[in-house]
């Protein structure tokens, strides 16, 4: 069985880290560098850093950051936000990213996976998935512009387009989860880990030690996720990541300990 991998998501504004709902009372975590530093020390198996301002043109302190972060890190790191176009992906990854990326740019021009896909490598390309569902008894759909704007996609359905059209990773938030700490969606996560051949990021919900094992296990009833992410909970030291991973290794998932 691979490593189920624990991953910190920054959300980046000017070289800080920091966190809101909805990008809105945005207070700081952090330094990014230096939060970046810290989540590798205490055995993050990967990062993912969000440009939350990200235009066209103002990626600059963005971009110095990433060069930071991979002068500093010995962990692979994707990063996102903005990205469009063959140029941007270039920029991130000269600047020393690991992996990039897309969301909202990948569901209007579907297109841009299998570019990004033959010019960098699908190992490079994470296809970032936010569903929402109406109802409980809802079939899950896609939606994008952070979660506000609904697409005519069911999420299994984009999903295993993304694969087909040169995806390597897909990272699924559920926009019902969100921010709500009351546990990872795993029918969802499930059914989208049982139905594509790429590893699965779950995000969205963590709130204790025990969501995150639930997201990870095969067993029914669980998520089948290859990788959990969250932001806050180790933002604000609600979680430790030593911590939750010895958790999860005496729950017998296949954990990296440093």
């Amino acid at each position: 069985m691979l490593t189920k991998r624990i991953i910190p998501c920054l959300d980046v504004k000017n070289g800080m880290t920091v966190k809101g709902i909805n990008f809105e009372n945005l207070r700081e975590a952090g330094d990014a560098v230096e939060l970046a530093e810290r989540y590798a020390a205490e055995g993050a198996d990967e990062l993912v850093f969000l440009d939350i301002t990200a235009t066209l043109e103002g990626r600059t302190t963005f971009v110095d950051m990433v060069r930071k972060v991979a002068f500093t890190l010995n962990i692979p790191f994707t990063v996102g936000g903005g990205i469009s176009r063959v140029e941007d992906v270039s920029r991130l990854l000269s600047a020393g990213a690991d992996k990039i990326s897309i969301n909202s740019a990948a569901v209007k021009n579907p297109s841009l996976i299998t570019e990004l896909a033959n010019e960098f490598g699908s190992q490079c390309i994470v296809v970032a998935i936010d569903v929402r569902q109406s109802s409980p008894d809802a079939a899950w759909n896609v939606v994008i512009s952070a979660g506000k704007q609904p697409t005519d996609w069911e999420a299994v359905r984009w999903a295993q387009e993304a694969e087909n059209l040169g995806a390597g990773e897909i990272l699924l938030t559920s926009m019902n989860n969100d921010g709500t700490k009351a546990g990872f969606a795993l029918d969802i996560t499930r059914a989208i880990a049982q139905n594509v051949g790429i590893p699965v990021i779950a995000s969205g919900g963590a709130g204790t030690m025990q969501h995150f094992s639930d997201v990870l296990r095969d067993e029914a009833g669980c998520g089948a996720a290859d990788a959990a992410l969250a932001a806050s909970l180790f933002h604000f030291g609600e979680i430790a990541i030593p911590d939750l991973k010895r958790f999860l290794r005496d729950e017998g998932l296949p954990i990296r300990l440093v």
